[in-house]
């Protein structure tokens, strides 16, 4: 009989053994990407961004839907993946996953894909750029890594490689996911929206994944 699990109830270590994934640690934005400086609109925007969550997060939890009307969406937007041909998908049913030699089936839904509708790596297959899973504030951003590993392997039967992104809203965990076998993860360094010195890294690295071509 099948056995059905939903990708929420996988641990990092189910994810490494079923798909192989293998994490690489240390890894560096300025290797991959090319971070260009913040214009004084998009500063100035920025810091709305912060000065909204944190009226928010000074008074109680935020809440996951909030953590990406307050922070996610808007960051977005700034970044430019609202611009043609950048399309969000949101709460999208991933293609059921099936483990033969476990005779179980993987569901579940991405909470956010971002995908460049110009450029197909396969028949009805838009490229993805970038994969993302948010949390409330109170759940650690690492506790997204699986699901977003699981979502993430779809594409790369497909593509080389893809981003993730799992927040909480103060806290930002990129991910470089990578095929080949092993399938590899690479951890980026760890951005925290309080921090003066952060806070731009996680806009600029926001936009040059929207800048990708290709990976």
């Amino acid at each position: 009989m099948t056995n059905t699990r939903n990708a929420k109830e996988l641990t990092l270590a189910d994810v490494q053994r079923i798909f192989g994934f293998q994490m690489q640690l240390h890894g560096s934005f300025t290797h991959l990407l090319n971070l260009e400086p913040l214009t004084e609109f998009e500063q100035q925007e920025l810091s709305q961004i912060v000065e909204d969550y944190r009226n928010y997060f000074l008074e109680s939890k935020v809440g996951e839907g909030l953590v990406k009307a307050l922070t996610t969406f808007p960051l977005l937007r700034l970044a430019g993946f609202y611009r043609s041909p950048i399309k969000i998908g949101l709460e999208e049913n991933i293609a059921q996953i099936q483990i033969e030699d476990e005779d179980t089936n993987i569901t579940g839904r991405l909470d956010i894909l971002a995908v460049n509708k110009s450029i197909q790596t396969a028949t009805d297959v838009n490229f993805w750029l970038l994969v993302i899973e948010s949390k409330n504030s109170s759940v650690a951003p690492s506790a997204g890594v699986p699901q977003l590993l699981t979502y993430a392997y779809q594409s790369l039967g497909h593509q080389g490689s893809v981003w993730g992104l799992t927040t909480n809203g103060d806290l930002y965990q990129f991910l470089y996911i990578q095929s080949g076998n092993p399938p590899t993860y690479l951890l980026m360094p760890l951005l925290n929206l309080w921090e003066i010195d952060r806070t731009p890294q996680i806009l600029q690295v926001l936009k040059a994944i929207c800048k990708l071509q290709s990976q």
